[in-house]
């Protein structure tokens, strides 16, 4: 979304203090800072947990999913944000479900996520054809790449919700899940219930999706809600110290996507993708070189 005053975009200056003061000016730039911060705290968490729990395909199902869902519900009608949730959270209860069978069936998983992506398509076709919007925010171009510089204030206040009931939920099952992440074994042995906290947590994983997707958008959900938590790993092996460092990269890659969105006019969402995608091999560059050098 391109920012024109005047016909002029605002110029930056090497004061960042006069740059903030300049960005705070326009309340669309609140909005979307607020709710990157909340999407960036939650995706920061729960991506730590997939990451440690080897679950990036289960996201970048979901956020096909998420596609598939939010498009469906545009072209009939319905509340995209509610068709979303519906259907990331049920194929994330249903993946959580199957648990370990879904291993080693890449082929069926793909056909699946092959005929999902197929459908989404069709929908966005149906949508595209029939309306320009649906009055909510989304379109066709908001669900495929985000558009977090026109979020409402009404999107604003149901992020907070979920995310404020995903992170107490996270909160909540922290410690177990923790446990049965890094030892499966040993935690059901232990009393610790893996099965309810795996399908716990794949409704958080849904939930998340869900909420990323309008920001930077079913395609590029997946910088947001990964790369921060695989920086996080490189850097630390305690738990505590990566998941606020997930956090803390997610809430800066996306305040700074943000402010270069603003100035440039190029698309937020790619820049928080892209943000992400430079740090992450600048972690992993500059880590091989000192293990070579080591």
């Amino acid at each position: 979304m391109s920012i024109v005053i005047a016909g002029v975009l605002p110029p930056f200056t090497l004061n960042l203090w006069q740059d903030i003061q300049t960005i705070l000016q326009y309340g669309f730039m609140q909005q979307a800072l607020l709710a990157g911060t909340i999407l960036s705290l939650v995706s920061g968490l729960v991506g730590y947990f997939v990451v440690l729990r080897h679950q990036a395909f289960a996201g970048e199902s979901l956020s096909d999913v998420a596609f598939t869902g939010a498009l469906g519900g545009a072209a009939l009608g319905i509340n995209p944000l509610g068709s979303l949730l519906v259907s990331t959270i049920a194929v994330g209860v249903a993946m959580g479900g199957f648990g370990e069978r879904l291993r080693g069936r890449d082929v069926a998983i793909g056909t699946v996520l092959a005929w999902v992506l197929g459908l989404g398509v069709l929908f966005l076709s149906l949508f595209t054809s029939a309306a320009s919007g649906t009055g909510t925010g989304f379109s066709g171009v908001t669900v495929l790449f985000g558009n977090i510089l026109g979020i409402s204030t009404d999107q604003t206040r149901t992020i907070a919700l979920l995310s404020g009931l995903a992170i107490l939920l996270l909160l909540l099952i922290a410690r177990p899940l923790l446990f049965a992440s890094l030892d499966p074994d040993v935690a059901a042995a232990q009393g610790v219930p893996v099965r309810w906290l795996g399908l716990g947590f794949m409704v958080l994983l849904a939930v998340t999706v869900s909420e990323a997707t309008m920001a930077v958008g079913a395609l590029l959900v997946f910088a947001l809600l990964l790369l921060p938590a695989a920086i996080a790993h490189q850097v630390s092996s305690r738990p505590g110290t990566s998941l606020a460092l997930s956090a803390g990269l997610a809430v800066a890659i996306t305040w700074f996507g943000i402010a270069i969105g603003f100035y440039t006019g190029y698309p937020s969402s790619v820049c928080i993708s892209l943000l992400a995608f430079v740090s992450y091999v600048a972690v992993v560059g500059s880590r091989y070189v000192q293990r070579k050098h080591a």
